[in-house]
């Protein structure tokens, strides 16, 4: 039986994460992040693959070599999950399942975060766990 691959995809300044609004986002980086993701995959068995992109074409190419090559993906597609029908597209012709996952709690943020074009083509959606959104997601995944 082949290991599980995971591919985790973040966007536009997710790479601040840490960095930037600590109140909002909390003071974990995404390295930190992704090295626990990798942490949790080895621990399974499994390979985690992390990409992070402020270019939305490169995360809609990385969408579509995901196709026949994981078995899941982690997603936080940032500001994009709001309105990039692009990216929701691309999660949809990859047909490989897919968690969305939000640090922040953006039902109780503005009015323009509540609503995610990407969500009804993922698996689940979770919101406002902060970094341990991503590793519950993660858990998910490898279980299923």
């Amino acid at each position: 039986m082949k290991a599980k691959r995971i591919l985790v995809i973040n966007g536009a300044n997710l790479n601040l994460t840490g960095t930037r609004e600590k109140e909002i986002y909390g003071s974990t980086t995404l390295a930190e992040i992704e090295s626990e993701l990798v942490r949790i995959g080895k621990e399974s068995g499994a390979e985690v693959t992390c990409f992070q992109s402020n270019i939305e074409g490169e995360i809609i190419n990385i969408l579509h070599s995901a196709r026949n090559n994981f078995d899941g993906i982690i997603i936080n597609a940032g500001a994009w999950s709001h309105y990039s029908y692009a990216i929701r597209d691309a999660i949809v012709a990859c047909g490989v399942k897919t968690v969305e996952v939000h640090m922040s709690n953006v039902f109780a943020r503005e009015e323009f975060r509540r609503t995610s074009v990407i969500a009804p083509v993922c698996v689940g959606s979770i919101v406002g766990l902060g970094a341990y959104g991503y590793y519950l997601a993660a858990k998910y995944l490898l279980e299923v």
